[in-house]
């Protein structure tokens, strides 16, 4: 009688186990989607910030030493024309880092969809940076070079990311969906070029200063450009925190 009544209290007791592994089964994987979904949700934030702020960092070494210029206003135009260009530029060239990451990997359907992306808006960027700088007054032979540069930056990247890349490197990348984050990077340093040309008509300034340096030739401080900068990151460092 004790023997069969052991015998019955450890096959419920592994009937338990059993039933207790299966709930974990159910419940982990569903858990780890989400964990996932809201990592990816992370992300988007995180590239788009930092593509804004790596333009606005570039924007302003560059404004420093157009400013020190005699003439405030010549340094004020060349200034926005470099910084049009160089913004355009690294737009470009994290659009080639995106297409070489997808080139890389098997997925046939994400490079197809990188590539005509990539095209669709080649085209009418090139036209508004030719646009823009011949309305700027600049010399057709310097808009040559300055087109050349803009045309040459996302191929020249995209092959030397696809050349450069490891097998190990290629699913490290795949992990962290390295294309996706590339492309955003791309279209934060793209929304502060716009932003660029914006904020002086909301200021009230006519639209001939320079957008962030401000008037009379005079760019921002560093105590005001590190306050940008915080102003930036504080909201997504916090965000990152709260989540994990």
């Amino acid at each position: 009688m004790g023997y069969h009544t052991g015998h019955h209290a450890q096959g419920q007791a592994e009937v338990s186990v059993s039933e207790q592994k299966v709930a974990e089964g159910a419940v982990g994987p569903s858990s780890e989607h989400v964990h996932n979904h809201e990592q990816l949700h992370a992300y988007i934030g995180v590239s788009l910030v930092l593509g804004f702020v790596f333009m606005l960092l570039v924007d302003q070494i560059g404004s420093s030493h157009m400013h020190s210029s005699d003439d405030p206003e010549a340094a004020r135009a060349a200034s926005s024309k470099i910084t049009t260009t160089l913004g355009l530029v690294v737009h470009a060239a994290a659009d080639g880092v995106a297409l070489g990451a997808a080139a890389s990997t098997s997925q046939t359907s994400v490079q197809l969809i990188v590539f005509v992306a990539i095209m669709l808006h080649k085209a009418p960027a090139a036209f508004g940076l030719v646009s823009f700088l011949m309305h700027a007054g600049l010399e057709r032979n310097r808009i040559r070079k300055h087109l050349l540069v803009f045309a040459l930056a996302a191929p020249v990247l995209a092959m030397l990311t696809y050349l450069g890349l490891s097998q190990s490197s290629k699913e490290a990348l795949s992990d962290v969906n390295a294309t996706g984050v590339a492309m955003l990077f791309s279209a934060g340093t793209f929304l502060y070029v716009a932003t660029v040309h914006v904020l002086p008509e909301v200021g009230g300034t006519g639209g001939h200063s320079h957008a962030v340096g401000g008037g009379g030739g005079k760019g921002l401080s560093k105590v005001e450009v590190l306050a940008l900068v915080l102003g930036c990151l504080i909201p997504l460092v916090l965000s990152v925190g709260h989540q994990h």
